[in-house]
Order: C-alpha cells, then sequence, then structure tokens
C-alpha cells in the first residue's frame, strides 16, 4: 500500500498489493503500504451483500471525513471500538447509538500520518507511523498509550524510532504499517515492508546508487510492550543482535493476526507481476521468500536469462510493468541459503484463479485440482481475524476471516486487479494444519460488494468491517453461532 486513493491503477489499491499499487504515491498518501498503496479507492459507494441466508449485514455509521480511514480495532472488556484516521485522529464508536466520538489525535500521539493500530488485553492502543526526513529518507515511529490506573487519563510515549533510511521515490514505499499485539500483551509485531515491487535496484536517479532493499525493510520486527525509546538502527545485524527481528523475506505484510490456538498469521501482498497473494503462517527466524520466491514461485528477475518480453505474467495494466521495472538484471542479489517458507496452500473453491505462465490463460487452481498460494493475484488482502472465542456454529468455529481490498472483474480480466475474482469480500478461511511445517486453506466467500474494505475487528460473533473506499462505513456483519 503505498498512497492512498486507492483502487489498483487509479491509485494503486492501497495497501497495495500493498503497496496498493497507488498511483499518486508522490502525494504523500503513503497510508497502507498496504493494502492501500496500489490500488485506488472506488467512488461508488457499495452495498454489501450476504452470500448466505445466515449471515445479517447492517450499517453502523460512515467515517468519510477529510482524512481516510486506516484502522479499526477493539478494545478489551467493555468490546468498545476504535478506528484509525491517516492523520493520527482516533474515534471511539459507540454500537448502541451508532455513533462515533473523537478521543485523541496528533496534538496527543505527536503522529501525523499513521498506518497502524492495535490495542493490547490491558488496553494500551499501540500506533505505527512514518516520518518524512530530507534527502527522500523516511523513519518509523511506534507510540503507545497507556492507561494511568489513577486518573484513568491515557499518557502517550515513544516506544520506538528508526533510523533514516533511503525511499525508493515509488508506489513501493510501504513503510511500516501492520502491528498485532502477542495474546500475553508483551510484544508487538511490526511490518515494515520493501522499498521495491520486487527487488529491482530503486536509486531515486543516483542519489542511492545500486540500493534495493535495507536493513529496515521487507521484515517483521518483534518488540517487548514494555520498551520505551528503542533505536532501530537501519542495519539487519544489528537488529537481530538486539533480537528485534522476528521473520525476513516479507514483502508487504500490512495485517496480521492471532490464531485461537496462538499462532501468528499475515496477509501478504505481491507485485505487479500477476503472481499470487499469500497468507503465511509466521514464525520466529524463518525467510518468506522475497524477493526471490513470491506466491509460491520463483521471481524470474533473480535468473540470468529472464527476458521480460516473453514473460506472460507482466500485464501492462500495472506501474511496475509499464516503468520497466522488470528487467534483465545480472546483479540480482544470489539466494540466501536458508530455508524459504511457502505461503499456505488454498484449496478452493473462491480467490484462486492465477494465469498460466505457459499459455497466459486465467485459470481456476480448484477446478483443476491444483493446490495455490494462496489467493487471487492482485486481490490485496488484509482485515484478518479469527473466531478467537470459538463461539460461531461448527461450520466457522474457531476460524479465520479475511478482507481484500482491490476491486476485480468476476468474469473476465478487464481491470488493473483480480482476474475471474471479484474481490472487495469477506472470505471464510477453514485452516487445518499439515503437520509440523505448515497449513492448507478452503476459501470460500460469505460476503460481497464492499467498496475497498482495508480493516476487520471481531466482537464475539460480530465481524466490523471498516471501507477505504465510498461513504468509507463500518458495516457489521452478523455470523451464526453454536
Amino acid at each position: 500500500m503505498n498512497s492512498i486513493n486507492l483502487s489498483k491503477q487509479e491509485q494503486r489499491r492501497f495497501i497495495g498489493k500493498f503497496t496498493l499499487k497507488s498511483y499518486f504515491f508522490v502525494a504523500k498518501t503513503l497510508l497502507l503500504a498496504i493494502v492501500i498503496l496500489n490500488y485506488g479507492a472506488t467512488k461508488v459507494n457499495a452495498v454489501p451483500k450476504a452470500l448466505r441466508s445466515d449471515i445479517q449485514i447492517r450499517n453502523i455509521l460512515n467515517t468519510l471525513s477529510v482524512s481516510p480511514s486506516v484502522r479499526i480495532a477493539k478494545a478489551p472488556g467493555n468490546n468498545t471500538l476504535y478506528y484509525l484516521k491517516r492523520n493520527g485522529e482516533i474515534y471511539r464508536v459507540d454500537l448502541n447509538s451508532s455513533k462515533s466520538t473523537p478521543v485523541y489525535n496528533s496534538s496527543n500521539h505527536n503522529l501525523s500520518e499513521t498506518q497502524g493500530m492495535a490495542i493490547s488485553p490491558k488496553g494500551t492502543i499501540f500506533l505505527v507511523g512514518n516520518v518524512d526526513l530530507e534527502n527522500n529518507q523516511t523513519k518509523g515511529i511506534i507510540v503507545k498509550g497507556v492507561i494511568n490506573s489513577v486518573t484513568g487519563q491515557r499518557i502517550w510515549s515513544t516506544l520506538a524510532e528508526s533510523a533514516g533510511y533511503p525511499k525508493s521515490r515509488t508506489a513501493y514505499d510501504h513503510g511500516f504499517n501492520g502491528v498485532v499485539v502477542s495474546p500475553d500483551g508483551n510484544f508487538i509485531y511490526v511490518n515494515s515492508g520493501s522499498r521495491t515491487d520486487h527487488g529491482e535496484v530503486q536509486s531515486v536517479n543516483g542519489l542511492y546508487p545500486d540500493t534495493r532493499e535495507v536493513g529496515l525493510t521487507a521484515c517483521i520486527l518483534r518488540l517487548p510492550t514494555n520498551g520505551r525509546n528503542l533505536f532501530l538502527a537501519n542495519n539487519r545485524a544489528t537488529l537481530k543482535a538486539a533480537g528485534y527481528i522476528f521473520a525476513e523475506g516479507i514483502r508487504n505484510t500490512f495485517d496480521m493476526a492471532f490464531a485461537p490456538n496462538g499462532d501468528l498469521f499475515g496477509t501478504e501482498n505481491g507485485p505487479d507481476r500477476d503472481m499470487s497473494e499469500e497468507l503465511n503462517w509466521l514464525r520466529l527466524g524463518r525467510h518468506y521468500g522475497f524477493p526471490w520466491r513470491i506466491g509460491g514461485t520463483d521471481n524470474p528477475q533473480q535468473f540470468p536469462n529472464y527476458d521480460p518480453a516473453k514473460d506472460l505474467l507482466l500485464n501492462p495494466k500495472f506501474n511496475a510493468v509499464q516503468r520497466g521495472y522488470f528487467r534483465n538484471d545480472p546483479t540480482f542479489p544470489i539466494r540466501p541459503n536458508v530455508n524459504l517458507i511457502e505461503p499456505i496452500p488454498n484449496l478452493g473453491p473462491d480467490a484462486d484463479s492465477y494465469r498460466d505462465p505457459v499459455d497466459g490463460k486465467v485459470k481456476d487452481a480448484s477446478v483443476l485440482g491444483q493446490t495455490f498460494s494462496s489467493f487471487t493475484t492482485h486481490r490485496s488482502p488484509l482485515g484478518l481475524v479469527f473466531d478467537t472465542q470459538g463461539v460461531l456454529s461448527q461450520e466457522f468455529n474457531r476460524d479465520g476471516f479475511m478482507l481484500s481490498w482491490t476491486p476485480g472483474d468476476p468474469t473476465g480480466e478487464t481491470l488493473a486487479g483480480p482476474f475471474k475474482d471479484a474481490s472487495q469480500d469477506l472470505l471464510h478461511l477453514n485452516l487445518t494444519k499439515v503437520g509440523t511445517s505448515n497449513y492448507q486453506l478452503n476459501a470460500t466467500r460469505i460476503v460481497e460488494g464492499f467498496s475497498n474494505p482495508i480493516d476487520a475487528a471481531m466482537i464475539n460473533n460480530k465481524i466490523y468491517v471498516l471501507e477505504y473506499g465510498g461513504n468509507q462505513g463500518i458495516w457489521e456483519v452478523t455470523m451464526p453461532t453454536k
């Protein structure tokens, strides 16, 4: 997600492939390197539709304002919802009255460009933002707001701040964005997305010669929640020595969530090439492949004989293709000598369309009896939640649910987005562990017709979906219970 106005090519989806490939990355709309980066928000006020009779949907309120809404989170205990604006404003939602109240802004926490928000079991709010610096650099900042047990007031402080590091000045500057708190409240996990689309050189017109990824990009950080003024160096070895690197080889995991069994999962947005989007089981010390393995396949630019003119997965509708970022690249870095973790296979029936690299045709993996890692290209998956309380009916009990940001073409391939896949929906993810090495999933569409849905939160049997497009509505999806 780079900028925001999302809608894949209009402003490249958001979170953009998160880089929701925003075409207006120039405009400081780095929001969701998420989901928001790459695609642009649709202008139509969509009315979501349940695809099952036992699911109900109602509009809680619309959040449209000068600054777009980017995150929604649940507070512990009282089941209060909060939503975050890109400019740092935080609103509390009264679900009974369907009204919201502004409670914090940049004058409280000192962040005016925010992309991530999470709330701990004790009610501490964590915000993730980015600040532009001179010489085309940026830095990430994580702040926390702790409730004073005596006064009841929230005290804000800086948990961590990164060194400055070079932006690429493209739609692929994902920055610091997604954040989740561990179930015990002791750690936060923060996504620092890539500065490239697929590992290509982005030198900023020679300002940073031969620069691809740097120490602070394309990784997930793990930081102690009791930290204060931690410094995050732009050096991978230094970060590892401090215990801050949780996982590597991440392009842009705009959203993460813990399953009921404590396993951590993350949605991963892919590049402008027609390569699948991912869902990953995230584990300490693992490398998830970027930029050598993407969507369960090899990045062809790493090979010396790569000829983009013969690459049937390059679609001229997309920015990186138009700008010639896919090229024969003799200096592409050598693949690391570690086990690269593959995405979770999707057995269908939905969100599993792919373009065959041999004949260029769009096909349905599950119809052909093929496994697929993990979702239709350009979907920009995010808004991941789980039934952690185990309150849903047997069919959905303790399962996952996921949104997809980018508008797609349900019958063809006319859009700069998913092909033969409508997207902008809520998927039911039935995850099954396969031994000790990975999971597999079945993805099924259960609600369609959102307008660039960007985040979700779950309270009991209700999933609250926040939209980035249209009126930026908050929709309550009521699921069947036991």
